[in-house]
């Protein structure tokens, strides 16, 4: 078993030091064999261009690795980030466009008088044979914008709401806003006044019993 004590020795060069090794590592830059100058005058990092200098250059060696070492001590930040985005901007650099929203006007609630909630309307519509005074004629007749004028005496109250006639009467002491506010709608066309306050509300389904006809256009 003689063989199994041999060895076989190569000859080793000088240890090499360390740090300069780290330091050599840290700035070393692999050219490509077919770069021009102009190329090779230019290395990015980190987003940044540094403009090197042909006499920052220098060749090196660690063993049988041959490399470029570049000076980076004197390199310039040409490219530089903006540090502040426009306001208002998004990421892609246009700027965004907000769409208005169009509100109801805001309006004042007149508290209740007892039995008058909106609950108390509800019962109301369901229990009473006769909101709209129409005395046994149809609520689909057409009228005219001259007739709804000439009720606008306690008890009938009409007006215009969407193309269709309302007798407001029974409601007056039901609306949130109170009785002032819709006392502008009497005896006129109020698809404006409500759309301004109460464009959300479903004015057909709330005012369903208290309708008397159909807006007659022609006239």
């Amino acid at each position: 078993m003689a063989d199994e004590d041999d060895f076989t020795f190569c000859q080793v060069g000088p240890p090499v030091e360390a740090q300069k090794v780290a330091d050599d590592i840290n700035g070393i830059h692999i050219d490509d064999g077919n770069a021009n100058a102009a190329d090779r005058t230019s290395i990015r990092n980190g987003g940044s261009i540094w403009k090197v200098s042909a006499s920052s250059h220098k060749q090196g060696t660690v063993g049988s690795l041959s490399f470029n070492v570049v000076d980076a001590s004197s390199r310039k930040d040409v490219d530089q980030r903006p540090k502040q985005e426009v306001a208002g901007s998004s990421n892609n650099g246009s700027p965004q466009l907000k769409t208005p929203v169009r509100k109801s006007a805001p309006r004042t609630k007149v508290p209740f008088e007892k039995g008058y909630s909106q609950m108390d309307w509800l019962k109301l519509t369901r229990t009473h044979p006769d909101l709209a005074g129409l005395k046994g004629q149809s609520n689909r007749r057409l009228i005219s914008l001259n007739e709804v004028k000439q009720h606008q005496s306690e008890g009938s109250m009409w007006t215009v709401l969407k193309g269709r006639v309302y007798n407001l009467s029974p409601y007056m002491k039901f609306h949130p806003g109170g009785v002032e506010i819709l006392m502008k709608a009497v005896g006129k066309d109020c698809t404006s006044l409500f759309n301004k306050y109460h464009a959300w509300v479903n004015a057909e389904f709330l005012l369903e019993k208290c309708l008397v006809g159909i807006l007659d256009e022609s006239h």
